[in-house]
């Protein structure tokens, strides 16, 4: 069996790092002024890849981090993945430029499906991961603040007919929650659609939810307040799925 990817998260309001409980930015939690020092810790570590959230940008109009993005990318050596407020096209090439390796789109697939389009075309799929955040079935938009009356399964086989392959996946309902992740969520995703890279995002609490999710054949999956309240360490993650 093939290791899953540990991709830690790292969410920006206010230049700091920080964590919301099932998108409530009412519940937001300060972890660290200083988004570079916990990049460094998680590279320090062990860790790849990063994870990298712009949550004001996710409810705006546009990127409101971007220069986070280019601190962290000039001054470690980590695979970023960054999402939130990329609704132009302006901004996403800002974000590529600003040291992305792959972004995550998933507002503007629904918004504007032929922008999604055009960018898939020009920077290829192995850089464009789709966002699917999902609450009750159906996807979640602008920040999971609105609901945008497409369903899960739907949305997912329209996006790989265009050529997508990864696909981030959140249950809401279980994010920043600490009660473990949708297992079997994942497992009727991948049992209909096998060809997904799929990276489980929200409810991990624990390693032993890694090792369920690697069972499942997931690609990857994002850990957040786990690690930042110590629930699970960076150290035995990276002993048993990465070295």
């Amino acid at each position: 069996m093939n290791n899953i990817e540990i991709i830690p998260a790292i969410d920006i309001i206010g230049g700091q790092c920080v964590r919301l409980t099932k998108g409530n930015y009412e519940t937001k939690i300060i972890y660290d002024s200083n988004p570079l020092n916990v990049a460094r810790t998680f590279e320090k570590a062990g860790i790849k890849q990063l994870h990298l959230v712009d949550l004001e940008g996710a409810r705006s109009k546009n990127i409101c981090n971007a220069l986070i993005l280019k601190k962290i990318s000039e001054n470690t050596n980590l695979k970023l993945d960054f999402g939130g407020g990329l609704k132009s096209k302006a901004d996403i090439d800002l974000a590529f430029e600003s040291g992305a390796s792959q972004i995550t789109l998933g507002s503007l697939a629904v918004s504007d499906p032929d922008l999604f389009d055009l960018c898939l075309e020009e920077y290829g799929a192995e850089r464009i991961i789709l966002g699917a955040d999902v609450k009750n079935g159906f996807i979640a938009t602008s920040g999971w603040e609105k609901d945008s009356g497409i369903e899960l399964f739907d949305f997912l086989e329209t996006f790989l007919k265009k050529g997508i392959r990864r696909v981030i996946c959140t249950d809401i309902s279980k994010d920043g929650m600490l009660e473990g992740p949708a297992i079997e969520l994942y497992q009727s995703i991948l049992k209909q659609f096998p060809e997904i890279q799929l990276i489980a995002s929200g409810g991990v609490s624990c390693i032993e939810d890694v090792r369920a999710l690697n069972h499942t054949h997931c690609t990857g999956v994002i850990i957040g307040k786990a690690i930042y309240e110590n629930r699970i360490k960076l150290e035995d993650l990276v002993n048993e799925f990465i070295l």
